[in-house]
């Protein structure tokens, strides 16, 4: 998922943006916790320790304004979080097969320790409360879809339309919170190994 960012950025203070980042983690909490419809200024305000909703709405024009930077926060460290695991894979010199597999496991260790924000991001999607159209998918899955094509050139993946398998990669990962939420015991190593498993047999070309 990539949240969109339009016009040039605010300075903000190292104050302003520490009460910022204060907000966003109580908008997280509370949403994760009463769903995004039933979050309210009051019950985020509380939840960061304010006095006042006059503070949210200080530093966010409005709900819409929050729920973006929410979504942007969760978003950016997701983000530094795959690109971290993939470079370290990539230094490694490692193959197609293996980065792929570095990618189905950095996603799903991420969102195991990342649950309340998982949580939260895809409450709001559910709600409707941010945008999510063709191109947000495409910027989703564009490095599956590199890491296939790579595969496939290089001879280690057999024939198949990588958009549609780096679809089905995808929705196999997006689904993890829903089933975190029904089952907070579940064994996510397993998981991911077996998300991994079924995909290496996919992809790979048969002898």
């Amino acid at each position: 998922m990539q949240a969109r960012t339009s016009g040039p950025k605010p300075v903000r203070t190292f104050t302003e943006q520490a009460r910022r980042a204060q907000i966003v983690a109580a908008a997280i909490t509370t949403i994760a916790e009463v769903g995004y419809r039933n979050a309210s200024f009051a019950q985020i305000a509380r939840r960061a320790g304010l006095s006042t909703t006059g503070l949210i709405s200080y530093h966010f024009a409005g709900k819409d304004e929050l729920i973006g930077e929410v979504v942007r926060t969760v978003v950016a460290e997701m983000g530094r979080f795959m690109a971290e695991r993939m470079r370290a894979a990539g230094d490694a010199g490692r193959s197609a097969a293996a980065a792929l597999r570095t990618y189905i496991e950095a996603s799903v260790e991420f969102i195991d320790t990342h649950r309340e924000q998982m949580k939260a991001l895809t409450g709001i999607f559910i709600s409707g409360g941010f945008s999510y159209d063709a191109a947000d998918e495409q910027a989703a899955v564009s490095p599956l879809e590199d890491i296939l094509r790579a595969g496939q050139a290089s001879g280690e993946f057999r024939d198949f339309d990588p958009a549609v398998m780096a679809t089905l990669i995808q929705r196999e990962i997006d689904g993890l919170p829903f089933l975190l939420d029904m089952r907070p015991g579940l064994d996510v190593a397993a998981y991911g190994r077996e998300v991994v498993t079924v995909f290496d047999l996919a992809t790979r070309r048969q002898p």
